[in-house]
């Protein structure tokens, strides 16, 4: 009987002592299970976004003369100032005039020699030959003194702005610098480099958008007017011209412009920028993709911003689940618990 009653003490005390190891190992798994890093999901959507791209350049004049005699000589005189307004054909310096007068001279002499040996020729009194010599004599010094005129009254070959006066009158001039800059800035021109990737979807005559630094609230209307034949190589890219029209001349030449240039509409994923995890000490990003319970760190390439959303190039599919908040204590792998 007393043998009865301890083994039934013992078998009572066995199931207490289960009883309580089963309680305390689902207390455990409830606080592990609560213990799980909290995170917000979002469905991620594709959808047409506008493939917009902007590239840098710097404002470029349409044209830029040097203008600067063919010799070295004395400067005797510079009819223009930096930021003088010149036409075609105007005449912007003079220099020493010494060798002009001479040539002047020499072909009065040459232009009656060879009168004369006309007349000689006309009675038979000179051969032909002497008459072709006397008529390259002539046609030499005409040239050499064209040459001199131009190189002794310097014109402004285009319509422009003086940009440069490098030396004053009386000077020697070296030519170590060009004596005048003219540049022509309506229209002024843009030169940037785009990606391969697009090269069949720019044209000639194709509308851009340009945005001066200078002028923040301004945007200016431009075109495509040339585009490179070849890629570069080595960065890929091949360069594209632009033509912007600039009545005013309020755009000037070495202002750094934004262009901005729109290639159409493509379907891409767009996410949450608070999605998006930039790693530490590198260019990359990340998103945390949901699936099952679990988390993946999964690189992607962002596009466009566009207000609180990013477009994204790869990384994540259409439909696909990615944490939207509480991304700071999450690892690769890791099991979550998805809130409301």
């Amino acid at each position: 009987m007393k043998k009865n009653k301890f083994t039934g003490l013992i078998l009572l005390i066995l199931a207490i002592a289960v009883t309580s190891c089963g309680k305390k190992e689902a207390e455990k798994g409830q606080a592990a299970e609560s213990q799980l890093p909290k995170v917000k999901i979002a469905t991620v959507n594709e959808r047409d976004v506008e493939q917009v791209q902007t590239f840098t350049a710097t404002v470029e004049p349409e044209v830029k003369n040097n203008i600067a005699p063919a010799s070295p000589g004395r400067i005797r005189n510079i009819f223009v100032e930096v930021g003088a307004t010149v036409s075609k054909g105007q005449r912007l310096a003079q220099m020493d005039a010494v060798n002009l007068s001479n040539s002047e001279t020499q072909i009065e002499n040459l232009r009656r020699m060879y009168k004369r040996v006309a007349e000689l020729f006309s009675v038979g009194g000179a051969s032909q030959q002497e008459l072709d010599n006397a008529k390259l004599q002539l046609d030499v010094a005409e040239t050499n003194m064209k040459n001199l005129s131009e190189n002794t009254y310097l014109h402004s070959p285009i319509n422009g702005v003086v940009t440069a006066r490098n030396y004053d009158v009386g000077d020697m001039f070296t030519g170590q610098l060009p004596l005048l800059t003219v540049m022509q800035i309506n229209p002024v021109k843009l030169k940037i480099n785009i990606s391969e990737s697009f090269y069949s979807k720019i044209k000639v005559g194709m509308q851009v958008d340009v945005k001066v630094d200078v002028f923040e609230n301004e945007t200016f209307p431009a075109k495509v007017s040339l585009i490179y034949p070849v890629i570069d190589e080595r960065t890929r890219t091949f360069t594209v011209e632009l033509k912007l029209s600039n009545p005013g001349s309020k755009v000037r030449p070495g202002m750094f412009a934004r262009v901005n240039m729109n290639f159409g509409t493509e379907k891409h994923v767009v996410v949450p920028d608070r999605s998006i995890v930039k790693q530490t000490g590198s260019g990359s990003r990340y998103v945390f993709v949901y699936s099952d319970g679990k988390v993946k760190y999964t690189e992607v390439k962002l596009g466009r911003r566009i207000d609180n959303e990013y477009e994204l190039f790869s990384g994540v599919s259409n439909g696909q689940q990615i944490v939207v908040s509480g991304l700071n204590k999450l690892q690769d792998g890791m099991e979550v618990e998805v809130v409301k």
